[in-house]
């Protein structure tokens, strides 16, 4: 299945209208940094201060600080007086996000492996589940969702929530690159399997091979990187 591209425009006006009891400017940049990862709006698009003010029915000051929370993340270039367009993957932050996700995960992997948590196991299957689902109905959005909560439940489990918060800000260069290799044959499937497997290995009390599994895990999408940047030059910088 190809990915598809949504018009930057209709991307962001779905659903455009924010909750007024909440504050305007988080919900902006959650909904535009969604888009971003999503592909829904992809590199090069152009971000109009008016035109997102306008479909968000807010003023310009909480498009203002969404766009710079994104400009901190590296989703958008920020062009003073010009312009401003969402960036391109950069293919070193994507390495260093992965770096950062490794490091903490086989950590975590390796101490739910002693923990014996049955509640825990129980969860990490109803996310494999859905992910199943999800794949079956060709939805990536929701399988990619549903691939975050698998990871957010061991990072809960581990009492580390505060860490998948730092991770999931540090994330969106390779989320990204993953939204481009996912529609790849086998590639759904693929994460499927592996989430199964570090689920067996914690349920068995092996903190050796969850570690392997969520190693191999982990490394699928760098590792398809010369097929991913033959597919969507224009999409990636080094």
């Amino acid at each position: 299945m190809e990915v598809t591209h949504t018009a930057p425009r209709a991307a962001s006006r779905r659903g455009a209208r924010l909750d007024r009891a909440r504050q305007a400017a988080p919900q902006v940049f959650e909904r535009l940094r969604n888009a971003i990862l999503s592909l829904e709006l992809p590199p090069g698009s152009p971000l109009s201060r008016a035109d997102l003010a306008a479909q968000f029915g807010v003023s310009s000051t909480p498009i203002r600080d969404a766009l710079m929370r994104l400009e901190e993340e590296g989703l958008v270039d920020v062009f003073p007086q010009h312009a401003t367009v969402v960036s391109r993957v950069d293919v070193g932050r994507a390495q260093q996000a992965h770096f950062l996700r490794q490091a903490l995960e086989l950590e975590i992997v390796r101490l739910l492996a002693g923990s014996h948590d049955e509640s825990l196991i129980i969860r990490l299957d109803h996310a494999i589940a859905l992910q199943q689902q999800f794949a079956k109905a060709g939805d990536f959005e929701g399988f990619i969702a549903g691939d975050n909560d698998f990871h957010a439940q061991l990072y809960a489990a581990a009492g580390k929530q505060e860490l998948w918060t730092l991770v999931r800000s540090r994330s969106g260069h390779i989320d990204r690159l993953r939204r481009l290799h996912l529609p790849s044959p086998g590639k759904a499937q693929n994460i499927v399997r592996h989430h199964k497997l570090i689920t067996r290995a914690i349920e068995a009390g092996d903190p050796d091979a969850a570690q392997q599994h969520l190693r191999t895990h982990l490394s699928g999408t760098l590792s398809e990187l010369d097929r991913i940047r033959a597919r969507h030059p224009e999409y990636l910088s080094d």
